[in-house]
């Protein structure tokens, strides 16, 4: 990658303000100063801006956090604080949410910048689960489970949604998984049989499980098993 290219995406700056701060001797490259944008970088060599280093991106990045309420998953909102806020990362503006969660809605939420890997988490023909736990305002009615195994009719929807496992863990408490992810599925599927969300936490998604000792806000890199997880293109399209 050019060198100007790289300071761009670095600094959130244009080409045109890179190129003032090469001419301020503000970059160095390995220690040596360098005035010129069209350097090709080399994946090991170190770049500096006033004396920090600017990390070299090699290859994909793939991350869990532990969203906490009040944040949206979107990368760029003009109301809402966003998930990015939490993620300490070269060019974190470059990474998205596979699979979106709502700003009240708290738990796994999978950040990357490999777009084929989320498309194969949140495209509907790969039916990827997730699993949610519930708070209910009402307690659980006894036929509530039989009916999401059967599939619900949503409001305004033409379909019924697809057979979904819920299991009751108290009266008020449950936890669904869902092989879909239709705009607020969760919330409209209880509103459909009576009952309301009070409270949704999400568990897992796929193979991919929220780590327990994850504080809200906190994340940590995926294992290279469980990116594997999501599967290979060719074992899934």
């Amino acid at each position: 990658m050019r060198l100007d290219k790289f300071l761009s995406q670095q600094l959130g700056i244009s080409r045109a303000l890179v190129a003032r701060e090469l001419r301020a001797k503000r970059v160095t490259v390995d220690g040596e100063v360098v005035k010129s944008g069209a350097l090709k970088l080399a994946p090991e060599q170190e770049v500096r801006f006033d004396d920090n280093v600017l990390s070299q991106l090699n290859g994909p990045r793939y991350f869990m956090l532990n969203k906490p309420q009040g944040y949206v998953c979107s990368t760029d909102d003009p109301d809402h604080p966003t998930v990015l806020y939490f993620l300490d990362e070269p060019v974190a503006y470059k990474l998205h949410a596979a699979g979106r969660l709502d700003i009240d809605t708290t738990g796994l939420v999978l950040m990357t910048d490999d777009g084929q890997w989320s498309h194969r988490i949140t495209s509907p023909r790969h039916e990827c689960e997730k699993t949610y736990l519930v708070t209910l305002e009402h307690p659980l009615a006894a036929d509530t489970a039989q009916q999401f195994e059967q599939g619900v009719q949503l409001h305004n929807e033409k379909n019924l949604t697809k057979p979904a496992k819920l299991e009751k863990i108290e009266d008020t408490l449950v936890r669904l998984t869902i092989s879909e992810g239709r705009y607020h599925q969760v919330k409209r599927m209880f509103a459909a049989v009576g009952n309301r969300v009070i409270e949704l936490h999400r568990e897992r998604i796929g193979a991919i499980v929220l780590d327990d000792d994850l504080a809200p806000g906190e994340y940590r890199p995926l294992t290279e098993e469980e990116i594997a997880s999501v599967g290979a293109p060719h074992l899934l399209d």
